[in-house]
């Protein structure tokens, strides 16, 4: 099924809640979504299931994964699962597609390696400014596709890059990267309104001077001895 018939699917279908992730810091809820008589497993945060958080907005995290979606379509990196922001039992939030990873890859062995598909990863993280990727956010599919979830804490306006991935730091951008980097934040400006009612003008601002400051940079940004380099708990 295509990202635009899932979408589809999450958009219109009757969710239905069967469990919630204990692990989670906010309430991430795990069910069904049926239409037209096909159920698809997927994940639901509801906004009013947020835990306020002293350095971004109350009531917004749902936003800002529905941002970091619709980024990663525009760039054409396809790194988080379809993402939609709808009504459901606990009232509106996230709906995001369930992804069965693949049980055989050790993530403890898996973030540390040179993968070409975690480095996009982590180029994404760099963008978005993802305070919080974890190692358990990383979800490798069983047709080898490297998914990422739990985009609630980004797209801030000041520096707050914290992540498990940071194998490329200082490293040089491909010319392919950089490629992608100046068509993302062309098409930034030209769809900005898919974000401004997601993320505040302050913080489109800053993500377009991120995007730019990488770019003329041209190379991964390098840990900040302003700010925690690595989440806790890293898994």
């Amino acid at each position: 099924m295509s990202p635009e018939n899932i979408k589809e699917h999450l958009e219109n279908g009757e969710l239905h809640i069967s469990g919630r992730l204990v692990d989670a810091s906010n309430a991430t809820l795990f069910g069904t979504c049926t239409w037209r008589d096909v159920s698809r497993d997927v994940i639901y945060k509801p906004i009013a299931g947020e835990r306020p958080l002293w350095d971004f907005a109350e009531g917004n995290l749902a936003s800002r994964e529905l941002a970091a979606y619709i980024l990663s379509e525009l760039a054409g990196w396809h790194l988080v699962p379809t993402t939609v922001l709808r009504d459901g039992p606990f009232g509106e939030g996230m709906v995001q597609e369930w992804i069965e990873i693949d049980e055989s890859v050790d993530l403890a062995e898996f973030y540390r390696t040179d993968d070409a598909r975690l480095r996009s990863l982590a180029l994404f993280d760099a963008v978005i400014n993802n305070t919080d990727r974890k190692i358990g956010h990383l979800l490798p599919d069983h047709s080898g596709h490297v998914y990422g979830c739990d985009h609630g804490v980004t797209f801030h306006e000041e520096d707050k890059l914290r992540t498990v991935l940071w194998q490329w730091a200082d490293q040089e951008l491909t010319e392919k990267e950089k490629a992608q980097l100046k068509n993302l934040a062309n098409l930034i400006q030209e769809k900005r309104f898919f974000f401004e009612n997601l993320l505040s003008d302050a913080e489109i601002k800053a993500l377009e001077h991120r995007i730019d400051r990488i770019y003329k940079a041209g190379v991964f940004p390098s840990p900040s001895e302003d700010w925690p380099a690595i989440p806790w708990p890293p898994f």
